[in-house]
């Protein structure tokens, strides 16, 4: 995907821009275009399962947990009836992983981000600490990158947003504190890696 996609389309914006704050917001744009139609395919099939849930928490109520058998056969069958795929929404996430990992490659390793700065951060390739002490701590190191701080904020809105809108915290509780977890987890993951991935990640949520 790099080789093929990403690469090409850094070069063929270099030629015209020297900005590279600026050449990472277009690429993030171009490929969040690339990606809309299983962004869009993900979205209504969230949104037709939020129609559904009435009806799936009336065949819960009907049948009893312990006839685990009965209340999936009786879910599926509503599914198929108004043409619903659970794994649909999935789907989509799952083909998007590939250019999420090539661009998680990409920052760190381009050559060309290396000493290229934009707004506070000096470097893109690398982390923009705009706090430093000098002891450790877990998770977070010595110092915190503003692009990841901001990062992190969006996914936590995002997935707030999200879980509100779907109703997934009433059907599985224990998935709303994993959500959020997994955030913070990337604050500590994105604090020491390259700025120019937290700024696309940033843009792109």
């Amino acid at each position: 995907v790099n080789r093929f996609m990403i690469i090409p389309m850094f070069n063929f914006f270099s030629n015209y821009i020297g900005n590279f704050g600026i050449i990472i917001l277009l690429m993030t744009l171009v490929i969040k275009l690339i990606l809309f139609p299983l962004t869009y395919k993900s979205y209504i099939s969230s949104a037709k399962m939020r129609v559904l849930k009435p009806e799936i928490d009336e065949i819960n109520a009907r049948i009893p947990a312990d006839k685990m058998a009965d209340r999936q056969k009786a879910t599926m069958e509503l599914y198929n009836k108004v043409g619903v795929s659970p794994m649909s929404g999935c789907l989509p996430t799952l083909l998007q992983m590939p250019i999420l990992i090539a661009l998680f490659n990409f920052f760190p390793g381009s050559i060309e981000l290396r000493q290229q700065s934009f707004l506070w951060a000096k470097d893109l390739s690398s982390y923009d600490a705009i706090f430093t002490w000098s002891t450790h701590i877990p998770l977070i190191g010595n110092h915190i990158s503003l692009f990841c701080v901001l990062m992190t904020i969006t996914s936590v809105l995002y997935t707030h947003l999200n879980m509100a809108s779907s109703g997934g915290q009433e059907q599985i509780p224990g998935m709303k504190w994993m959500m959020y977890l997994m955030t913070i987890i990337f604050l500590g993951v994105f604090n020491d890696y390259a700025s120019g991935l937290s700024y696309y990640y940033f843009i792109a949520t």
